[in-house]
């Protein structure tokens, strides 16, 4: 399929041709962020590079894995962090995903024109063709995370991607938190969302609230793979940047919710996760959540809150 018919297929319906394979190897990659973007970019593509070679299929990075995490403050000099899409970075990882034949989910920071920035991410097909771009629905404004300084909220709403390996969906970091989104992605047929992610313990805080807020997101998350009877891949950085020191804890839920793998909170890893896509159809059909929503009843939901 090539980018004309990408561009028109209908989102959540298999393509003309298209099949999907009953298993998929998906890579995680797991990252430090230093300074230098240079730096981080090459590291990037020799993790992509790597897992390619141990049999990945799919591999994704963490949320703005090319910088330092940027929104710790509200900084006008940390715009020059953005770029255009087609442009340097999204250009590497359409070639990394060329060259070994490997669907790639990258997450950058997106100047779309004077004044207008996203949190998108971005899915390469193994032969390095732009798959389908998101840019992130839900922006958070937290202490060390404002967010809302510099992204405009996503308007190209939610929807899955048809690659070689699979019809992947993403959303990104405090997309997380709202089931609406992973609901809406599987709607869209995906048989994976991928979260790409930049999340950590304020170090004050950790002690006392650390080990209940990273139960609380990988609850969430295994949560919208039985709601959704799909596989969830949820990428984190590691490491401490600024106030913040990113928690790490990688893992693959599968449409049961079972933590298929998971990194440790402190290190550098590549998860390499083997996904038996065939489980999607069994599971929904034991568990038909899809089935039974009450599609005629779900009006509220516009609404923001109460009648």
């Amino acid at each position: 399929m090539n980018a004309a018919e990408r561009d028109t297929a209908e989102v959540g319906e298999p393509s003309s041709g298209e099949t999907s394979p009953s298993c998929v190897t998906l890579g995680l990659v797991q990252m430090r962020c230093a300074a230098a973007k240079e730096a981080n970019l090459r590291t990037a593509v020799s993790r992509i590079a790597e897992a390619a070679a141990s049999g990945a299929n799919v591999v994704c990075l963490p949320e703005l894995f090319a910088s330092e995490y940027p929104c710790q403050s509200e900084d006008h000099r940390q715009f020059d962090l953005a770029e255009p899409i087609p442009g340097p970075t999204t250009e590497a990882l359409s070639k990394v995903a060329e060259t070994h034949g490997v669907v790639v989910v990258g997450s950058l920071f997106e100047r779309r024109a004077a004044g207008i920035y996203h949190n998108t991410a971005v899915v390469f097909d193994s032969d390095g063709q732009l798959a389908g771009t998101y840019r992130k629905m839900h922006i958070p404004d937290d202490p060390l995370y404002y967010e809302k300084f510099y992204f405009s909220p996503g308007d190209l709403g939610f929807a899955s991607f048809a690659t070689r390996h699979g019809r992947l969906g993403t959303c990104v970091c405090w997309d997380q938190w709202f089931p609406e989104a992973a609901r809406l992605t599987a709607l869209a047929g995906a048989q994976v969302i991928f979260y790409p992610t930049a999340i950590g313990w304020h170090p004050a805080e950790k002690a006392e609230f650390g080990e209940g807020q990273y139960q609380a997101w990988e609850t969430m998350m295994r949560s919208h793979a039985i709601a959704n009877g799909l596989f969830v891949a949820a990428v984190n950085r590691t490491g401490m940047e600024g106030g913040l020191e990113f928690w790490g804890g990688s893992f693959v839920a599968d449409p049961n919710g079972n933590v298929l793998a998971r990194a440790a909170h402190d290190v550098e890893e590549t998860l390499l996760v083997e996904c038996q896509l065939d489980q999607i159809e069994v599971v929904r059909t034991h568990w038909p959540f899809l089935r039974d929503r009450r599609i005629d009843a779900y009006a509220g939901l516009l609404k923001r809150y109460g009648s």
